[in-house]
């Protein structure tokens, strides 16, 4: 496997060794000494979540607060998603800073998004099934998130905003500067 870090502090992008012949492919989804090696953190996941959607399902901006924010390892298992991480750690040098990876079926490679981002998604495909490890439980009472179309994030999601198909929750997040001034920063 090959890692690699992204512009933002802490987040991943790994490119699987994958290993094909007539009868199909093989690779490892994770192993935990060989990310170790790669990226000097301790990973211990709890929890693996999968869903699936159809063209143009938009989630995000999502992510858990306090005791039980969460680390993600993401992967599509099929089809084609266009993937967004937002740094939302006050002390990170890429604080505000967002972001964006094709995730495929084709290309195999998974984004690791460390605890104090949020993540959402597109699908960009006809269908998807987007699959990801989290490194601590959920837990409603600590979800949150910040809307999407938020003017200073300023995310382009690759399909008109017309065409995305949003939950009402999601719709009724708020901006990345209401997140901030109810966090104090």
């Amino acid at each position: 496997m090959t890692v690699k870090e992204t512009k933002l502090q802490g987040c991943f992008v790994i490119e699987p060794t994958v290993f094909e012949d007539k009868r199909g492919y093989f690779f490892e989804t994770f192993n935990r000494k060989n990310f170790k090696e790669a990226t000097g953190l301790e990973i211990d996941f709890v929890q693996d979540n999968e869903s699936y959607s159809t063209k143009a399902v938009l989630r995000g901006l999502h992510f858990q607060t306090g005791k039980y924010a969460q680390a993600k390892l993401i992967r599509v298992v099929k089809g084609n998603v266009l993937d967004i991480a937002v740094d939302l750690r006050k002390e990170s040098a890429t604080f505000g800073q967002c972001f964006s990876i094709e995730l495929s079926e084709k290309n195999k490679n998974q984004l690791f998004i460390p605890r104090g981002f949020a993540h959402g998604f597109v699908v960009l495909s006809n269908t998807a099934i987007f699959s990801y490890k989290c490194d601590n439980y959920y837990n409603k009472a600590s979800e949150s998130g910040i809307i999407h179309n938020d003017q200073d994030l300023n995310i382009n999601w690759k399909l008109p905003e017309e065409d995305l198909i949003i939950s009402e929750k999601d719709k009724q997040l708020p901006t990345f500067k209401e997140f901030c001034h109810s966090e104090g920063i």
